[in-house]
């Protein structure tokens, strides 16, 4: 039988040839997926008390996993390429569902083995739905909740999960790929997979019902300002003017809330910068995909089971500045590393981007403020609002409107201070004019009629943009 070649050593020794038996085929109709697995003969030949619609397949599926890891010789299995791992699975999994009486047919078998597959090697019932590239975020709420985000909406799938135990068991399987961990002492936990998708865990316990896991997919290939342009997300005249920018080195901060792109426009501004220059990117967790060669990727770390060996993003921030970077470039500022980001932008490391959730650019001023006094430092209010006025260059605005669509809401720059206050300008600002009846959000980008500040600069530096991008008199896009 062509299946001892996976099986375990020790059954491989004790096994009698002369007890091997004769090969099986799967009694089935070429070409016709409906074909059962086994013959009505088979069936009818089975216990008595066997309920085959009662079948419960995330058991079975357990059950089959739990069979297959008994059987193979894990040895010969990781020296397989993924494709014939995959073919062998498949090909134990139909003789192990012959033997179990498991009623399916060809296509379900199929189906059946690679969901066991990726029991085995990958993330079990999530494998289907970070596949999908239609899905965007999924949320689970315990083992027999999984939600997902399509299109700007949030539907119930059909993916579920044995119990909480397995659950918890993926959620390990995550975090511990990253060197994290999560239990009782440590129940909440950032981590990102493989592909850079980001990852929030909550476990008992602070979550009462269960597991509760927030995955934010990341697209494969990163979004591109032309393709944020083909969205609606932002017109032409805004891509134009905010690559020039990034270019010339103007700092830039990108605010938002939860879910509003923040990191993804990020990443399509990156393309604006210099492959000869040297980035250094700091992250709670690795997420940011640049479009750079020379990238030094670094993320803070938890404090261990003693409670120590913690590294901030604060350390890191101060570590990055003796590394001779052209730039640094913060995931995500949240805490008093926003001083030493600051003092960065203002000592030779102009250009520098970070994201920051705010609900305005406004706002967003006043955050940094905030999280610079959280680091006690003894500095006037005064001195901290000089220090953001001489280091932030443009606030860039990203929103999440209520109908799931992104958008690019204002465009600010930071033009200097008066008295005690930090003036500001908006370049570019996007009006919401209507809502329809299907709930579609009507808006339109128009131009302030402001001058930027920094254009004589990105004049200087050999990016010319028409005066006509600046025309207040007439919308530069109106969506959808």
């Amino acid at each position: 039988m062509a299946r001892f070649s996976l099986l375990s050593k020790a059954q491989q020794a004790t096994r009698p040839e002369e007890e091997a038996p004769e090969e099986r085929t799967p009694t089935v109709r070429a070409k016709n997926d409906e074909a059962p697995i086994f013959t009505a003969d088979d069936a009818e030949a089975e216990d008595a008390d066997f309920d085959s619609p009662s079948l419960d397949l995330l058991e079975a599926k357990l059950r089959v996993h739990n069979k297959l890891i008994d059987e193979l010789d894990l040895s010969v299995l990781d020296k397989l390429d993924e494709m014939e791992m995959k073919k062998q699975v498949r090909r134990l999994v139909t003789e192990i569902v012959r033997d179990e009486r498991i009623p399916m047919n060809q296509a379900e078998v199929a189906n059946f083995a690679d969901s066991v597959y990726d029991e085995m090697t990958g993330l079990g019932p999530l494998e289907p739905l970070l596949a999908d590239p239609t899905i965007s975020d999924i949320l689970i709420n315990g083992a027999k909740q999984v939600y997902v985000e399509r299109g700007g909406e949030l539907e119930l799938s059909e993916a579920k999960f044995r119990d909480n135990a397995h659950l918890r068991r993926i959620v390990g399987r995550i975090v511990s790929a990253v060197g994290r961990r999560v239990d009782e002492s440590q129940p909440l936990v950032d981590a990102r997979l493989l592909d850079g998708s980001r990852v929030n865990a909550a476990v008992e316990p602070v979550a009462i019902d269960g597991p509760l896991v927030s995955i934010r997919k990341f697209s494969k290939k990163p979004l591109t300002l032309e393709k944020l342009i083909s969205f609606g997300a932002m017109p032409k005249e805004v891509a134009e003017f905010l690559h020039g920018a990034v270019k010339c080195r103007v700092t830039t901060i990108i605010s938002g809330g939860t879910g509003s792109g923040k990191t993804t426009l990020l990443n399509a501004l990156s393309k604006a910068i210099s492959h000869k220059e040297r980035l250094i990117t700091i992250e709670d967790a690795a997420e940011l995909q640049l479009q750079q060669p020379h990238v030094a990727r670094m993320e803070t770390r938890p404090p261990n089971l003693e409670g120590k060996g913690e590294i901030r993003q604060r350390e890191l921030v101060k570590n990055a500045l003796r590394m001779r970077p052209d730039r640094v470039i913060l995931g995500e500022v949240r805490s008093e590393e926003a001083f030493d980001m600051l003092q960065a932008m203002n000592t030779g490391h102009e250009g520098s981007m970070a994201t920051i959730h705010a609900n305005n650019p406004r706002e967003a001023i006043s955050r940094l403020e905030q999280m610079v006094a959280m680091g006690g430092l003894r500095i006037s209010p005064e001195a901290v609002r000089h220090q953001i006025a001489s280091a932030i260059g443009i606030i860039i605005q990203a929103q999440r409107l209520s109908d799931g669509s992104r958008r690019v809401t204002h465009i600010t720059e930071v033009t200097g201070m008066e008295g005690d206050i930090i003036q500001m300008q908006d370049i570019f600002t996007f009006d919401r004019l209507r809502t329809e009846e299907d709930g579609t959000v009507v808006g339109e980008f128009r131009a302030s009629g402001l001058r930027p500040k920094c254009l004589d600069e990105m004049q200087r530096r050999g990016v010319h943009l028409p005066v006509e991008y600046f025309d207040p008199s007439k919308p530069l896009l109106q969506v959808p």
